[in-house]
């Protein structure tokens, strides 16, 4: 098993990413000051399309800071829903679940 440090690690690097992404989205989003209507038409379509990423960087972050917490916590690995230990290779790809496949496919129906 990835030692948990290592994950934390990786969740802590991967926070610091999402925080500079949202704020490079932000500053995007301030630039957008065209006066040509077909420009303004343009920026907006990219304007809907940063706002989405926006948003899921926000639901990504709170999703990585839970999954910080439980570390603290000593619970970090466990299935929030059945106390069950989460796979390896569902870590690996998800560090932050909070669930084991199991309950995410019971959540997701």
């Amino acid at each position: 098993m990835v030692a948990v440090l290592e994950r934390k690690a990786q969740l802590e690097a991967r926070l610091v990413a999402l925080e500079e992404k949202l704020r490079e989205i932000d500053a995007e989003l301030d630039s957008h000051q065209s006066r040509d209507w077909e420009e303004l038409a343009v920026e907006r379509e990219t304007d809907e399309v940063l706002e989405g990423e926006g948003r899921a960087g926000q639901v990504e972050m709170t999703a990585i800071r839970a999954a910080l917490a439980r570390i603290e916590e000593g619970t970090y690995g466990e299935c929030v829903k059945c106390g069950d230990e989460i796979s390896e290779a569902r870590l690996d790809l998800l560090p932050y679940t909070p669930f084991c496949a199991a309950c995410a496919r019971a959540v997701a129906k």
